[in-house]
């Protein structure tokens, strides 16, 4: 009888001590090397990383998982909410760089060619948070053209579009690649024309920057574009709008200025940018403008050196 009792306890410590390792195995496997007292959820695997919230930093190993998922798998539904998993780790600089040495920047990239335009979409949003970092632009360059044709050839102001023009955006910020959308700024000012509002501003803020670098200016200018654009200047156009077309016209007027051409007649062909921007029609417009309602839309027009 005592003999069993002993066995008894025994066994029940022996349960005890497991639970207590796997406790502290638990606790241990969610710590983040290097990061005290932050704890991550415990491993799981790479179909769990997908699923519930999305807003946890996920560290390098489960980074790795969902990168192998998704070269993998061909379950759409899984594809997409690893991108959209990859897509907000994207968002911390951290992140940022464990992908790119992880190589998941080609595995994220081949998904803009997916038929499934939701799957589209969300590559690009992963991979227009990867584009702040500088060094992980130089991979992202190669899909550039492919991102052209797509936001061009797409239905118009669609999601997919838009995140393309987002990722467009983020990879002329500085100038080392504005030379590879050359051949797609007469479709930019199309795009700008025929687009929503929405629309309309990321192209804006697209041609902005691309209006800083003097390199750009010729290929702005002598871009055909419909004297539709002019309607653009009028005052009741939307300021948020308005104030970036008059941007557009301040920085390219800056950059032909610093190289002392305002005064010279460039060659530029009939219907182009230039013909528009420097036409009479625009002049009147700029000076209705200088008696705008808005502060800023007058302060503006102000600083366009020609006016």
């Amino acid at each position: 009888m005592g003999g069993a009792r002993d066995v008894g306890w025994v066994a029940a410590g022996l349960v005890l001590a497991a639970g207590a390792c796997y406790c502290f195995y638990r606790l241990t496997r969610g710590r983040r090397r290097g990061v005290p007292g932050l704890r991550l959820r415990p491993s799981r695997s790479a179909e769990d990383l997908t699923n519930g919230s999305y807003d946890e930093i996920l560290n390098a190993e489960q980074l790795q998982k969902l990168l192998y998922l998704l070269e993998s798998t061909e379950d759409p539904v899984i594809i997409e909410r690893a991108l959209v998993t990859l897509g907000n780790n994207a968002a911390f600089s951290v992140n940022q760089v464990t992908i790119r040495e992880l190589g998941g920047i080609p595995i994220i990239g081949s998904k803009i060619n997916n038929p499934n335009q939701s799957i589209k979409e969300k590559a690009l949003n992963a991979l227009n948070n990867l584009s702040v970092n500088v060094e992980n632009q130089i991979k992202i360059k190669v899909y550039v053209s492919q991102v052209c044709e797509d936001v061009f050839s797409g239905p118009l102001n669609s999601a997919v579009q838009l995140a393309g023009l987002r990722l467009l955006t983020n990879m002329t910020v500085t100038n080392d690649h504005q030379h590879m959308l050359s051949s797609y700024i007469t479709d930019l000012f199309h795009l700008l024309l025929t687009g929503n509002g929405s629309t309309k501003v990321q192209v804006l803020k697209l041609l902005l920057n691309l209006s800083e670098n003097p390199a750009m200016t010729d290929g702005l200018l002598g871009a055909k574009v419909d004297s539709s654009f002019l309607s653009l200047y009028d005052g009741h156009v939307a300021k948020e709008i308005l104030l970036r077309v008059l941007t557009l016209f301040q920085n390219i007027t800056t950059c032909l200025e610093k190289e002392g051409r305002l005064a010279i007649q460039p060659t530029f062909t009939e219907g182009s940018l230039f013909y528009l921007l420097y036409g009479e029609e625009c002049a009147q417009k700029m000076r209705a403008l200088v008696y705008h309602h808005d502060a800023d839309v007058k302060e503006k027009v102000t600083m366009i050196p020609k006016f």
